[in-house]
């Protein structure tokens, strides 16, 4: 159930130019706040939450139990192989092949998928993180199948968010719930711990239609190497493993990506975005328009 306002305007100043928008492509410290006060409690510790404010992500371990983590495995390889939902705008295939690797909206097109976004277990952590009532954003599942499921660039989502959806500001955080195993080796969530504390803006013009390739293979709204070699020396990089059933929730801001997969072991994660219900979307900082809304 996406917001978009596309009777609004843009704010009069961009606190996150990027992109065209952007004079210099200089990190610069985030204005805004990591956890924010004022919404409801929730069930994170307050040493939790400030390892959250500090790293930028935490992971819950054993959040579903293994029933639940079964029937959800099965509905996503249903959705993996279903005919209709293979040629669905939303199903975003590997580049160079016909292999689906992610298909977004699945809060939408699945009722199971749509009671797991609504889950009190998510839900009350996001609103706790944001200080505020929340929407979903954006929903997705992401596969990489054994022997060659493909990675993900080093990037922000906010950096796209704010760029082509219109998001002022990064009061935003997705989940990642492991259906499968999450190992080191097969090609895992990697953050850069306490990277979501700046911002990066990234060089380039949005072209039109930008969603239409940058789902298969992102070239603008990237850091470049020199910037990328600079976060992770200071940061170091994390990479997100555990077992079936874990959920990590990070910041929208985090530089994150992760490796393909060349073992025999498939990965296979649910992507969840709450956005506060304070932070509804505008007109696009820095793209001719806003992508379709899923």
């Amino acid at each position: 159930m996406t917001i978009r306002t596309d009777t609004e305007s843009a704010p009069s100043v961009d606190a996150y130019p990027t992109r065209e928008a952007a004079t210099a492509y200089v990190e610069a410290p985030r204005p805004d706040p990591v956890v924010w006060t004022g919404g409801p409690p929730g069930p994170l510790t307050p040493a939790e939450l400030d390892g959250y404010r500090r790293n930028g992500f935490l992971t819950a371990e054993s959040l579903l139990n293994p029933l639940e983590v079964a029937q959800f495995l099965g509905e996503l390889h249903r959705l993996r192989t279903e005919p209709d939902g293979r040629r669905d705008e939303r199903a975003i295939r590997e580049p160079g092949s016909d292999e689906v690797r992610s298909i977004f909206e699945v809060h939408r097109i699945s009722p199971m998928l749509a009671r797991l976004a609504a889950d009190p277990r998510l839900v009350a952590r996001a609103r706790q993180v944001l200080g505020s009532e929340v929407y979903i954003h954006q929903s997705r599942v992401n596969y990489k199948p054994g022997y060659g499921g493909n990675g993900f660039y080093w990037h922000s989502d906010f950096e796209t968010w704010h760029s082509e959806d219109g998001m002022p500001r990064p009061r935003a955080l997705s989940v990642s719930i492991a259906l499968t195993d999450n190992l080191p080796s097969n090609g895992p969530l990697m953050i850069m711990p306490g990277s979501h504390r700046t911002f990066l803006p990234c060089p380039g013009r949005t072209p039109p239609e930008h969603h239409r390739v940058s789902l298969r293979d992102q070239q603008v709204g990237t850091p470049g190497p020199a910037d990328v070699r600079r976060l992770a020396d200071r940061h170091g990089i994390a990479q997100v493993t555990g077992p079936a059933g874990s959920a990590t929730f990070f910041d929208s801001n985090c530089m994150h990506g992760s490796n393909g997969n060349i073992t025999p072991y498939e990965r296979a994660n649910v992507f969840i975005v709450y956005n506060s219900v304070e932070n509804a979307l505008v007109e696009p900082f820095a793209a001719p328009a806003p992508r379709p809304e899923h």
